[in-house]
C-alpha cells in the first residue's frame, strides 16, 4: 500500500491495517523517518517536501514491487509526506510484513534504501538565515547500490 499525504502519520493505527488478521505474519519491520534539527552540523529549523503528483505515486509503487518480487512479503506500506515540517515531524513510515523476520527486515532496508535515492522528492532545508535545496548524497547512492546484487 503506497501514500503520499500531508497529514500526519498515526503508527499504530497504520500497522494495525496493515496487519489485519493475516496469521500467516511472522514478523513486521518498520522505519519512522522524522526531521532532524540539524545537518551537517548546521541547524535547520524547518524543511519543505516537494513532489509531483501522479508521478511520486508511480515510482512508490515500483520500488514496492520491486521489493515483493526480491521477497516473500504479506504486506508493505510506504507512507510518505509533503508540505512543510519542524524538527520532530514523521515523514515517513515504512512498514514490511513477512511469514518469517529476516525477510522483513531485508525489505523494509531495502525499501527505505531505495525511497531516499529513487523517490521524487525535493527537500529545502531552512537554517533560520538561509534555505538550501538538498543534494544527493554519496552514502544514499552507496547504500542503494548494496542492493544491486542481491
Amino acid at each position: 500500500m503506497i501514500r503520499v499525504q500531508e497529514a500526519d502519520i498515526d503508527v499504530g493505527a497504520e500497522l494495525t491495517v496493515l496487519t489485519g488478521s493475516n496469521h500467516r505474519i511472522g514478523g513486521i519491520a518498520t522505519f519512522i523517518g522524522t526531521m532532524r534539527d540539524f545537518t551537517d552540523g548546521q541547524a535547520v529549523t524547518t524543511m519543505t517536501l516537494e513532489h509531483y503528483p501522479g508521478m511520486t505515486e508511480k515510482q512508490l509503487e515500483a520500488i514496492e514491487r520491486e521489493a515483493h518480487t526480491r521477497w516473500d512479503l504479506e504486506a508493505t506500506l510506504i507512507i510518505h509526506r509533503y508540505g512543510r515540517f519542524a524538527p520532530g515531524d514523521r515523514i515517513v513510515l515504512v512498514a514490511t510484513a513477512a511469514p518469517h523476520r529476516q525477510a522483513a527486515l531485508d525489505s523494509c532496508a531495502f525499501l527505505i534504501d531505495w525511497l531516499k535515492t529513487k523517490a521524487p522528492f525535493w527537500k529545502l532545508e531552512e537554517t533560520g538565515d538561509s534555505a538550501r535545496w538538498v543534494d544527493a548524497r554519496d552514502s544514499d547512492d552507496a547504500a542503494t547500490a548494496r542492493w544491486d546484487d542481491t
